[in-house]
């Protein structure tokens, strides 16, 4: 959400984003280790760069051609220095004739999907408050920005849901991996021995939780409540819709400048329709380890 309000924001770089290029967004912690075509492929690519597989994060706005040549790279989200590079990359493409890359068989650990059965839910957070005022740009633009993510819910507890019950999994899921302030960069989650107190009730589709969360030394915690509405029909979720609303203090390695002090920070849920090409992307916490989150 930070590069749409600054570097997606800027109207030359969309028009050549739609009409020069062909725009491909992936998890690159995924591709850099996958060992099926798509992963060779992009390794291949980040490999020219000054980015090199196997030395930690490749992060970074690439382009190339069809062959996989690098055309140009940039790790700064300046609208002026991408548009840059998108201009120099098109100064220095020549148009090639490749054969298209086999599908294959995809390494089944970094091509994960939802729980057959189960439900797919947009997360997205919002700091609601106590950022100081700023005339710089950047933190400007971090402090307006929203976190997103997904929640996946196992078929089991989709059951249990259109029943009227709250499995104690789903909403141990909810706090651990999504009650966390993602706005600004990569969050940490939450331990189970952070989870001070957990307490939730699904009575006639009204959903009321009360989350605790607070690290050893609390320097991290968020205290919040949680309201939602679940409807259902034949068995089937067709409606959920939470809020998590609290108090949020601290901050991650990944997460800096956050308001000092304790502040306000919401978390909304809201069931997914498959519309939004974001909807297929694994969960956050679920990177290289689906199984524990989904536990």
């Amino acid at each position: 959400m930070i590069d749409r309000e600054s570097t997606f924001a800027n109207p030359s770089i969309v028009k050549l984003l739609q009409t020069q290029f062909i725009p491909v967004a992936i998890d690159q912690a995924y591709q850099r280790r996958q060992k099926d075509n798509e992963g060779r492929f992009y390794q291949k690519i980040a490999n020219q760069s000054p980015r090199k597989v196997g030395r930690g994060t490749t992060q970074g706005l690439f382009t190339a051609d069809a062959s996989g040549r690098l055309l140009g790279f940039t790790n700064n989200r300046g609208a002026d220095r991408v548009l840059g590079m998108m201009k120099s990359s098109l100064q220095k493409h020549r148009p090639v004739k490749v054969a298209a890359i086999a599908k294959g068989t995809p390494d089944a650990r970094y091509n994960p999907k939802p729980p057959t059965g189960g439900l797919v839910v947009r997360v997205t957070s919002k700091v609601l408050g106590g950022y100081e005022k700023t005339d710089n740009e950047y933190r400007r633009i971090f402090q307006a920005s929203l976190g997103r993510d997904n929640l996946w819910i196992r078929a089991a507890e989709h059951t249990a849901l259109a029943k009227g019950e709250l499995p104690k999994s789903l909403l141990r899921r909810i706090a651990r991996f999504h009650l966390v302030d993602n706005t600004r960069g990569e969050p940490p989650m939450w331990d189970n021995n952070e989870i001070k107190k957990l307490e939730g009730v699904l009575r006639k589709g009204q959903l009321r939780a009360t989350v605790h969360l607070r690290t050893a030394n609390n320097d991290r915690g968020y205290e919040a409540q949680l309201f939602g509405r679940i409807e259902t029909k034949n068995g089937k979720v067709t409606r959920l819709d939470l809020v998590a609303k609290g108090t949020f203090w601290g901050e991650g390695r990944y997460t800096r400048n956050a308001p000092k002090g304790r502040f306000p920070l919401a978390v909304a849920f809201t069931l997914a329709d498959g519309k939004d090409a974001a909807d297929s992307i694994p969960p956050q916490a679920s990177r290289g380890w689906v199984q524990g989150y989904l536990k």
